[in-house]
């Protein structure tokens, strides 16, 4: 399993603190069939806790995912700032699935050179 953040998820997630364990724990219960919402076409909504905090008052993360294969967190927001996401968001986040995630290997490393995409370690243990 491959793990990565987007260049807009990765600003997110250091400024709201959210770290790549609390990351890890989110894409572990998906791989466990742990999923807060499918929105179909390989995009899960999966809940993070606030740091010190629960995942009901934390934040809500967007993920392009394809199961035992990658993840991609693309999106986030915390339940206080706004209650969901729009359908149209949605259709635009599976339409980003459809080509996200028949990236190559080879193409997925491109992207983390040109720090478009930041590899989240240690995902290779969630199949472990």
């Amino acid at each position: 399993m491959r793990i990565f953040k987007n260049a807009w998820f990765e600003r997110f997630s250091k400024k709201q603190r959210i770290t790549d364990k609390a990351l890890l724990e989110a894409i572990g219960r998906a791989e466990n069939g742990q999923v807060d919402a499918d929105l179909g076409g390989g995009v899960l909504k999966q809940r993070v806790a606030r740091e010190g905090q629960g995942k009901s008052g934390g934040f809500r993360t967007i993920i392009l995912y394809r199961r035992a294969g990658r993840a991609v967190f693309v999106y986030g927001f915390a339940k206080s700032d706004r209650d969901n996401i729009e359908d149209g968001e949605v259709s635009q986040f599976k339409k980003l699935a459809m080509s996200v995630l028949n990236l190559s290997d080879k193409q997925l490393d491109e992207l983390v050179n040109r720090k478009q995409f930041f590899e989240v370690e240690d995902g290779k243990k969630i199949q472990e």
